[in-house]
């Protein structure tokens, strides 16, 4: 379907456009410093989780066409610590939408700056973020339009993840309100 034939199938039934996975993909680059350590001298695992958010609200901020909060992050995977120096790549980009949420994956790369070796992976994670308006009520997301196969995987992947996230609260909140109806306290 063409750009313009999306248009104006949007306009013709009062829905947001959709947004193909490459109009809001980024990549945020950061050189790692001494001020980035943990007590072990590798860069604080909480450097790399904030760096990731900053990446991850980009991406939802400039898919949704405005404000956007983080809602969850799930799964944050550290699978090689980072050092003073390395420069940090973090690339994210929207892998599904809802009505007025959306999960962006991200990938954490590092080059180290002592080796002429491509960037490794170091991390990963997928966060959950809600469009607000101006009064931090939710708001519609056009829908994410997955380009490659590998961009419709991480679609249907999320899907996954959404429905364990669901139903993990659902659990969750059943088993409070039993255990109040019960009378035991927390």
């Amino acid at each position: 379907m063409t750009d313009q034939a999306r248009a104006a199938a949007a306009t013709l039934t009062g829905a947001i456009e959709g947004k193909p996975t490459s109009a809001s993909r980024t990549t945020l680059s950061h050189i790692m410093t001494h001020n980035d350590t943990n007590l072990l001298g590798t860069v604080h695992g909480g450097v790399i989780m904030k760096l990731v958010d900053d990446a991850a609200g980009a991406v939802a901020g400039r898919h949704s066409g405005g404000p956007a909060v983080t809602a969850s992050m799930d799964e944050m995977a550290f699978l090689e610590p980072v050092r003073v120096g390395d420069l940090v790549h973090v690339k994210a980009q929207v892998n599904w939408t809802g009505r007025t949420s959306m999960e962006v994956g991200v990938r954490v790369l590092a080059e180290r700056w002592n080796e002429s070796t491509p960037a490794q992976q170091v991390g990963s994670a997928y966060l959950v973020f809600a469009a607000v308006d101006a009064e931090g009520a939710p708001r519609e997301v056009p829908q994410v339009e997955p380009e490659t196969e590998r961009d419709r995987r991480r679609y249907q992947e999320a899907q996954i993840r959404r429905t364990h996230r669901l139903a993990r609260r659902r659990a969750i909140r059943e088993l409070r309100e039993k255990r109040a109806a019960d009378g035991i306290e927390d």
